[in-house]
């Protein structure tokens, strides 16, 4: 049903909020004065095991999260995989819905989830587009930048704020290692071609890293061809306050569209300009600050621009102060403030800004080595006055023998951007009363885990959307409308296993059912909101063969609500060290034809192969 007001569990919701608070700040003053530093062990862990920093304020060992976070290393075999995309398909409950290969306009979902209610940061740093979800997969920064990928699945609001309501997606650098140069360019069917470079410098007290990339295809049938690049530098040193990181990208990406948005011949260009900074102020307090440019020109006729044109260059920035104390030997507070603001100016959405700023605090306890337990809140406050209160109660217990049972439950909440507001052509319309979504997530469930080298998962989970936004239409012929939902129940489960093997060999494997449940209006047709995947199944494998040769393989199979399932499989190899490095890389080698987009089809086999030079310096 079409939504009529506010339910009321929000107001409930803001009449217990500073409860909250209060109870975190004065628990804070009694554990105040038994303050100590960390226990030897626990930081001897963080430094072995895998260590993730996305759902959490601190970072921590993955096995010790209250939340289920997949994490992904970028860096161990680089060759085998040829945009973000190929990482993120090996988690089955994140669904990237491609229009061309390499990413090109993905719109990105998480737990069924639209594409705009998943949140994506750079280093902990928000690059969501307000001018619309569909850019929120246009990463400033080149692949091999990028040292992990961490996935948040359910509501991470409270952490980062509006807009995360499937999830969070954190693309995350590192420091380089050793001085090297690599430079790699390769050639595929389709007329693609590919170059790479990175270059890094480690001094003692500094380093510096650039990165490139470019790639090109004239497309698998006519308009679908596309033209990406992107370029960063990320400077680190270190002073007397603390570490210091400065990051400047840029991205170009022109694209056929046809059929992206209608069936019209039409053509696009987004451009992205970024920079950002991260300041340590003694071991327990970070100053940060980001700044986005983001430019969208669109054709609806691609051979006759004059007809019909948009251009919209969107900007936003964000400033973060955040501090880490240990209140007792098992417990730490984490709290801060933050501050963002986004504008547009636009031949076709106009002229419009807002700001909003942030406080947040979060305790997390842990006990007897068997229990651990996380409960955050952050009250946002928005131009104009509005406020919105994100809370989160997370915890686990051990239970023995590897075993232990994870539990969370969180609120999250999104403005609508600015095409959801004003946007208009021919086949779209939005709406300028639209109000914010929010969401109660719920989740839970066991995992085992022996010594790292086998584990395996299972969550239930519930998300109970409010005012949720789609474009709906009742008739074929008219034109898509902007509109909140009063409510959906997405209710759905997780599974995963992995196993490592000798050789770095590793074997993978993860399954998602979703179910959403809405109040049916007799004639409706949704565009977004009900085009999930309601069965994803994820087999994957990778390894070195004899010290010499690296490969990879995933076998896929998708089935979105009310479609047939279709299977994809990507194979990839290459040599696994030498100054000179082969790849090559089969996506879709299965042929299959399928469409993630309701009438954008994908292109079948592709076969890219290439080789790539090492000269590196050990430090």
């Amino acid at each position: 049903m079409l939504s009529r007001g506010f339910p009321k569990s929000e107001i409930m919701l803001k009449r217990a909020h500073t409860g909250l608070l209060i109870v975190l700040f004065s628990f804070t003053g009694a554990v105040a004065q038994q303050s100590v530093p960390p226990s030897a062990a626990r930081q001897n862990a963080i430094d072995t095991q895998t260590v993730i920093v996305t759902g959490s304020f601190e970072p921590i060992p993955l096995q010790e999260s209250n939340r289920w976070v997949v994490s992904f290393n970028t860096q161990q075999y680089p060759l085998l995989y040829d945009s973000f995309v190929d990482y993120l398909s090996q988690d089955s409950s994140v669904d990237l819905q491609q229009r061309a290969p390499g990413g090109v306009q993905a719109d990105l979902s998480i737990r069924g989830s639209t594409f705009e209610q998943s949140l994506v940061l750079l280093n902990g740093l928000r690059i969501n587009d307000a001018q619309s979800g569909h850019h929120n997969m246009d990463i400033p920064v080149p692949l091999d930048s990028i040292s992990t990928i961490e996935v948040l699945h359910g509501t991470g609001s409270t952490f980062y704020g509006a807009d995360a309501i499937g999830g969070v997606v954190n693309f995350i650098t590192a420091p380089p290692e050793a001085s090297e140069i690599r430079i790699g360019a390769g050639l595929g069917n389709f007329g693609f071609n590919q170059q790479r470079f990175l270059g890094t410098y480690v001094a003692r007290r500094w380093s510096e890293e650039i990165a490139a990339d470019r790639d090109f295809s004239t497309g698998f049938i006519p308009d679908r061809d596309y033209r990406s690049s992107a370029v960063s530098s990320e400077t680190r040193f270190k002073t007397a306050l603390g570490r210091s990181d400065i990051l400047f990208a840029g991205s170009d990406r022109p694209f056929g569209a046809a059929g992206f948005y209608g069936d019209f011949p039409s053509w696009e260009r987004t451009k992205s300009w970024y920079a950002s900074g991260n300041q340590q102020l003694g071991s327990n307090t970070t100053l940060a600050f980001a700044y986005r440019r983001h430019s969208d020109e669109f054709v609806l006729f691609r051979n006759d621009p004059a007809i019909y044109e948009n251009n919209h260059v969107s900007q936003s920035w964000e400033a973060a102060l955040r501090r880490i104390n240990d209140v007792g030997r098992n417990s730490s507070l984490a709290y801060g403030l933050e501050a963002d603001g986004d504008k547009i100016d636009s031949n076709n959405l106009g002229h419009h800004a807002r700001n909003r700023t942030a406080g947040y605090v979060s305790l997390d306890l842990r006990a007897l080595r068997r229990f651990a337990a996380t409960i955050g809140g952050r009250e946002e406050v928005f131009s104009g006055g509005r406020t919105e209160f994100a809370p989160t109660v997370a915890g686990g217990v051990w239970l023995g023998r590897g075993w232990r049972v994870r539990a969370s439950v969180s609120r999250g909440f999104r403005l609508p951007t600015y095409t959801d507001l004003y946007y208009s052509d021919p086949a779209n319309l939005g709406n300028p009363l639209l109000k914010p979504e929010s969401a109660w997530d719920f989740e839970g469930g066991p995992e085992w885990n022996t010594d790292g080298n086998v584990s395996a998962q299972l969550t239930v989970f519930q998300r109970r959307l409010q005012d949720g936004i789609d474009y709906i239409k009742y008739a074929i012929d008219q034109p898509w409308q902007a509109t909140n939902i009063d409510s959906i129940n997405y209710s759905g489960v997780e599974a995963s296993s992995r196993l490592r093997l000798p050789h770095l060999q590793e074997l993978g494997f993860s399954y998602t059912y979703l179910h959403a449940n809405q109040q049916s209006v007799p004639g409706l047709i949704s565009q977004y909101v009900f085009n999930y995947a309601s069965n994803n199944g994820v087999f994957a494998w990778s390894g070195t063969i004899k010290r010499a040769v690296n490969v990879r393989n995933r076998v896929g199979v998708t089935q979105r609500i009310g479609r047939d399932a279709y299977p994809l499989w990507d194979f990839a190899t290459a040599r696994a060290d030498g100054r000179v490095r082969p790849y090559l890389q089969f996506s879709n080698l299965s042929n299959t034809g399928y469409e993630d987009i309701p009438g954008v089809p994908m292109p079948g086999r592709m076969v890219i192969g290439g080789m790539e030079l090492v000269f590196a310096k050990k430090n």
